[in-house]
């Protein structure tokens, strides 16, 4: 079994609301997997499902080779978009309650509190109240009692809201090292940058749908337009710009160059060979900027909506 979770044309309405709509995803094994969507496009119905929390209409899903059940919830970790701490108890108290919910001994919910705590350098939070805590440190709290008991999957829902930029490079990080430790990640977030540090595997729904899903590299292949975003510094750049033109799709680019370069995106056709167009360039003049305009998780995500 090379997948660890798969949802079979999962359905679900709420009234005369469909929120799911025959969705179907596979999560494998030891993956970051970026569930993406617009604003109320079923996202996080599907992550209530999969933990339960709500039972859909149709379809199911499988969890390690079999259908969901009660007992699969320790095998879950789930940090919500919304958080859930008491505001007014104590930061180590409320921690040990909540890996104690997870199964785990008053001694070794200690033990690994002591770790976590220490890891993120908190160790001297224990006695706070959440109430005296910012967002972003409630959220690396949050974050501790979710990956606590070591569960096969993590689901993470907006994971870095709060955080200024140190600490989401440092709660980056530790997902990428759960990873490699052999958690498989559910990663749901609106920061495109971060599905591109991220994400092994993407799916896309909106209004219910799955409208995208596979492997980011090869998505990224399937969206890219062979075009090429060039400067040059030549001895006339407007006679070399008519010269491209007329063999080439040509539009301005806009980025930043030490000197005053010739910026233009070429767009090749499926026979033209980037290479020759690279000679071509070498031959007028001085190549100061060669790039092939791979499409961002940021530009696939809005065309495929757009396009839908």
């Amino acid at each position: 079994m090379n997948n660890l979770l798969e949802a079979d044309s999962v359905s679900k309405k709420f009234g005369n609301f469909t929120a799911l709509n025959q969705v179907s995803i596979s999560v494998p094994k030891g993956s970051i997997f970026g569930l993406l969507g617009p604003n109320g496009a079923g996202k996080t119905t599907l992550i209530r499902i999969i933990n339960q929390i709500t039972m859909p209409d149709q379809g199911q899903v499988i969890l390690d080779g079999e259908p969901l059940q009660t007992h699969h919830v320790k095998d879950i970790g789930y940090l919500p978009e919304e958080r859930g701490l008491y505001k007014s108890m104590k930061v180590g108290e409320q921690a040990m309650y909540l890996a104690r919910l997870k199964g785990l001994s008053k001694s070794e919910a200690k033990k690994r509190l002591k770790y976590w705590f220490e890891r993120l350098d908190i160790g001297d939070w224990w006695d706070k109240k959440i109430q005296e805590l910012s967002k972003g440190m409630a959220q690396k709290i949050q974050f501790i009692v979710t990956v606590l008991h070591e569960p096969k999957l993590l689901i993470f829902d907006e994971p870095f809201s709060g955080f200024d930029p140190i600490n989401a490079i440092l709660i980056k990080d530790e997902i990428l090292r759960l990873r490699e430790n052999g958690a498989t990640v559910i990663f749901s977030t609106h920061r495109m940058e971060s599905v591109e540090e991220l994400c092994d595997q993407i799916a896309l729904i909106h209004e219910s749908n799955k409208i995208l899903d596979g492997k980011l590299t090869d998505i990224k292949k399937e969206f890219k337009t062979n075009t090429f975003e060039i400067g040059i510094r030549a001895s006339n750049n407007l006679l070399l710009e008519k010269e491209l033109s007329e063999k080439f799709m040509v539009s301005p680019a806009n980025f930043k160059s030490l000197g005053d370069d010739l910026k233009l995106n070429v767009k090749l056709s499926q026979n033209d060979i980037p290479n020759d167009l690279l000679s071509f360039l070498t031959s007028k003049g001085d190549v100061s900027h060669f790039v092939e305009l791979i499409p961002s998780a940021n530009d696939i995500f809005i065309q495929a909506i757009k396009n839908n």
